[in-house]
């Protein structure tokens, strides 16, 4: 298979928790963002974080800091995609999962490389669609960096747009996030 990175989504604003950082919020002791690192490490060749404040904090965590491109700052998950697939070497593969997301699937990678298409993505299904719990392929940089371009936001509206596939998964726990502090506790 060829080169795979993955990306921690983590350059949101935080509405739903009151504008706190998602990524950086305790669960069990450690920051939900090293929760998913955690699950993503051993499915990639590398573990990069997409955010846009807070920048020193998810650095400590060990992994390259990816900063939404200019322009598109806090414009949404694709916009922190984006900054992945500009940053993947030419045919790699971008593997992508929220922050807020600690029990991924051990075999995530994997079921998504087997679903995606030559140079396309694929993305989980668990009861629904799970878009942000992807795989891209470095060619889709240009068609991402148009749609954004055009003020396109809707992660799903697009990728349904591209070559893509589905890996379906039974365990819809694996994909459960946290959405409010109080889901932490």
């Amino acid at each position: 298979m060829a080169e795979l990175h993955a990306l921690v989504l983590a350059g949101g604003r935080g509405s739903r928790m009151g504008g706190v950082d998602k990524g950086l919020q305790p669960l069990a002791g450690r920051p939900l963002a090293a929760h998913v690192i955690d699950r993503l490490a051993p499915q990639a060749g590398a573990v990069w974080i997409s955010a846009n404040r807070n920048l020193t904090a998810y650095a400590a965590l060990g992994c390259r800091v990816l900063r939404d491109p200019p322009g598109l700052e806090f414009a949404g998950p694709l916009a922190g995609m984006l900054a992945g697939l500009a940053a993947l070497p030419a045919g790699a593969w971008l593997l992508t999962a929220p922050c807020d997301g600690p029990h991924l699937p051990a075999d995530l990678a994997e079921r998504l490389r087997a679903a995606a298409p030559p140079g396309g993505l694929a993305f989980a299904r668990a009861g629904r669609e799970h878009p942000t719990h992807a795989l891209l392929h470095a060619g889709l940089r240009e068609p991402l960096a148009r749609y954004l371009a055009g003020g396109g936001r809707a992660v799903l509206r697009w990728m349904l747009a591209q070559p893509h596939g589905v890996a379906r998964f039974d365990d819809e726990a694996a994909f459960a996030n946290f959405n409010h502090l109080a889901d932490l506790d």
